[in-house]
């Protein structure tokens, strides 16, 4: 996951390795994906956050994305959750439009949360959505 995600993530710092085997280590985190691309979540109660995702560049365009959006809503459902949230950089015009595509609004910002290699810091965008069945992405 460490590979797939420095791969992905050249705006910002990458999560290392041990990072990911902390985060897995917890009850409440699961992985969908494989190593081209990835989701790992938490759910805990009623609620699920998206924790990261990550596409390797050469896998990207191809609808992974989308794909493990769909296999988390479904997985978080399965674990009882009715809502699911995410944050993403102001500036991840891609990944918004994903978030969008799947049916997330925004419900609330952090201001310079996200730091940037270069230049200033980036906003973050907290995003919403029911995970009712209704809302099935395919």
């Amino acid at each position: 996951m460490a590979e797939t995600h420095a791969a992905a993530f050249t705006q910002s710092r990458p999560w290392s390795a041990e990072e990911f085997s902390n985060l897995i280590a917890n009850r409440f985190t699961h992985v969908v994906g494989d190593k081209r691309s990835f989701a790992l979540i938490q759910v805990i109660g009623e609620e699920a956050e998206l924790l990261t995702i990550a596409t390797r560049p050469d896998y990207q365009r191809r609808g992974l994305a989308r794909r493990i959006m769909a296999d988390w809503h479904a997985k978080a459902r399965e674990l009882g959750a009715i809502r699911a949230f995410l944050d993403v950089a102001s500036d991840n015009h891609s990944a918004i439009s994903l978030y969008q595509t799947c049916g997330y609004t925004p419900c609330g910002n952090r201001a310079a949360y996200y730091h940037r290699k270069s230049g200033p810091n980036a906003d973050a965008i907290v995003m919403e959505r029911p995970l009712s069945e209704k809302y099935s992405l395919f």
